[in-house]
């Protein structure tokens, strides 16, 4: 009996079928990256690699070299050895988001350190596009961040983006613990990227306490996690907050450190073959970080209102981190190491630190007083070595005579303790009333 072939029909079907998720194997590793033949993927996909012990290890697509795909894991390099599987999962990063996670740790890919995993929930996706800029709403409602140098001298309004610049030790945590605890918002997300180990619980336990932890999320990627995981950990936690800003909520975002996140970003350019650029910095680094602020701030639906804080290196406000980001953002504070040496805290330099958005959304009796306030303080530092000598004779300047009645006064007034409450309007209407 004579068997015809079709093959057209074969051609056709072999066309037709999807080689493209076959399985792979390791071909080697090199630093922090592992190359990988066999499969085709694109940037971002998540793979499975089983080691010598069959234990999978989560990994990402980074990069490509000629025909092999370039993976970095999402844990250990452990026991991945030449010749491993590598199944790959058509599949992005994702967090499953519900109202579950109110009060959860999570580590950088989302998974819960206390309490059960979640099981029920929306998928969110780790990198998305930031909100159509034509369908943003505009900000016009001042929030109430609970911090009266905030309040009363760099109102900030619902939906803007905000960095807190200090070299180490200064206080940062402390003031995002602050903020987080007296904050008018329906949620906080808290991602702590690349902290120190130990930090995490003093952070929750003291800085936000068990009232603010009830309203928080914490999305927490210590020093000692992969590049991957800790810039991760900050994506992951605007995923969290872009849900519930779909959901109409007032969402308050805080990230510490944007510079540690650079880092870990600059770890993963320069092992995949990035030249160094600026001070060591990729350009990739330059590149994420408008992607992942961007994506904070006012949308359609509800607000992102974010609070970033870098990390200044020697103290220097003008290193490549702190100028990109003070070019993104909407404002800046920065925290003052001979404020906080003066035990002045919170150590915000009010004459360094500037709100963008102050002006639209401050009545005009706030205003004022903020600013005369602010040339009261310019003045008293212009005129200090002279008054501290004693070589300034009183009457001999109006405006010098003044700053010296009110100095005091104002200090007293930007001095404010870790446990003390300040409601909104009683802060505005103190600092108005200040000079009548």
């Amino acid at each position: 009996m004579a068997i015809s072939i079709d093959f057209l029909g074969i051609q056709k079907k072999i066309e037709e079928t999807d080689f493209k998720y076959v399985e792979g194997i390791v071909k080697q590793v090199i630093g922090l990256t592992i190359e990988v033949e066999g499969i085709k993927a694109f940037v971002g996909e998540v793979c499975t690699i089983y080691n010598e012990k069959n234990k999978p290890i989560i990994c990402e697509v980074v990069g490509f070299k000629e025909d092999n795909v370039i993976l970095m894991p999402l844990g250990e390099l452990n026991g991945i050895a030449p010749g491993c599987r590598v199944v790959p999962s058509k599949q992005p990063l994702t967090v499953k988001c519900s109202e579950e996670l109110f009060g959860k740790v999570l580590d950088g890919l989302g998974r819960p350190l206390n309490g059960e995993a979640i099981k029920i929930g929306a998928d969110y996706s780790l990198d998305t596009s930031p909100p159509d800029p034509l369908k943003r709403r505009r900000i016009k409602e001042a929030i109430a961040t609970g911090v009266r140098a905030i309040d009363g001298f760099l109102t900030c309004g619902e939906g803007q983006r905000i960095g807190i610049f200090a070299g180490s030790g200064v206080g940062k945590s402390t003031t995002l613990g602050m903020i987080a605890r007296e904050a008018k918002a329906d949620v906080n997300v808290i991602a702590l990227i690349g902290e120190r180990g130990r930090e995490v619980l003093d952070f929750i336990e003291k800085d936000l306490g068990e009232e603010g932890l009830k309203k928080s999320i914490i999305v927490c990627a210590t020093s000692d996690q992969s590049a991957l995981v800790r810039l991760k950990g900050a994506f992951t936690a605007t995923a969290i907050a872009e849900y519930f800003r779909d959901k109409g909520k007032k969402v308050i975002l805080m990230m510490d450190s944007v510079t540690r996140f650079a880092m870990a970003q600059r770890e993963i350019g320069l092992a995949i073959g990035e030249p160094p650029a600026t001070k060591g910095y990729t350009p990739s680094v330059f590149a994420m970080l408008p992607r992942l602020m961007e994506r904070s701030g006012m949308s359609d639906k509800g607000s992102i209102t974010a609070f970033y804080t870098v990390l200044v290196d020697g103290d220097d406000f003008n290193e490549p981190i702190a100028d990109a980001v003070r070019g993104i953002l909407d404002g800046h504070i920065v925290l003052s190491r001979a404020l906080a040496a003066k035990n002045h805290y919170p150590a915000i330099d009010i004459l360094s630190s500037v709100s963008r958005l102050m002006s639209e959304i401050a009545e005009e009796n706030h205003k004022k007083a903020a600013s005369f306030a602010r040339d009261l303080l310019a003045t008293y530092n212009n005129s200090e070595d002279l008054i501290n000598i004693g070589a300034y004779v009183k009457g001999s300047n109006k405006k010098v005579d003044l700053s010296i009645k009110y100095h005091d006064e104002i200090n007293n007034y930007l001095k404010q303790g870790i446990n003390e409450h300040s409601e909104f309007h009683e802060s505005i209407n103190k600092l108005a009333n200040m000079f009548k």
